[in-house]
């Protein structure tokens, strides 16, 4: 059975980390993601040439989710108070309402990112949960490890 998947019509839970990382911003940039299913877990990272550090967060969760092949309950943890707080203040229904601006009336960035994070949330039970970053939570610098690793050179 691939993580996710379900036994008697009950959604599997999983576990996710994810982390960005930029040189410079803007920069080059990487992202990773660890999945966490029962005791199996899947690492994935990925790094653009020029590109920011939230683009870079954004994308990990985005990637983490849509490696998840069926429905599934997931926390998803993020050292990235941008990407928490968009979800649990909901900004994104504003956003929305607004034509993708923000409440200066500026232009949402990372637009595309954001929509396909969101599909993705609606595919999903994503409860999303703040991690302090560099605070020794193993997860956590096994992710901002390969997000780094990830940035193309």
């Amino acid at each position: 059975m691939g993580p996710g998947e379900t036994t008697g019509g009950t959604m599997k839970q999983v576990v996710i980390y994810t982390d960005g990382a930029c040189s410079g911003n803007p920069g080059p940039g990487g992202w990773a993601a660890i999945l966490a299913y029962a005791e199996k877990q899947k690492e994935i990272f990925g790094g653009e040439k020029w590109t920011t550090n939230q683009r870079m967060e954004i994308r990990a969760a985005y990637e983490a989710l849509h490696a998840l092949k069926i429905p599934c309950v997931v926390t998803l943890y993020s050292d990235s108070a941008y990407v928490i707080n968009c979800f649990r203040q909901q900004w994104y229904v504003n956003w929305q309402k607004n034509g993708w601006r923000n409440s200066k009336g500026e232009a949402v960035q990372n637009k595309d990112l954001w929509e396909l994070l969101l599909q993705e949330t609606q595919r999903h039970q994503v409860q999303f949960a703040k991690v302090k970053g560099h605070a020794g939570i193993a997860y956590n610098e096994r992710c901002d490890q390969l997000a780094r690793e990830a940035i193309p050179k």
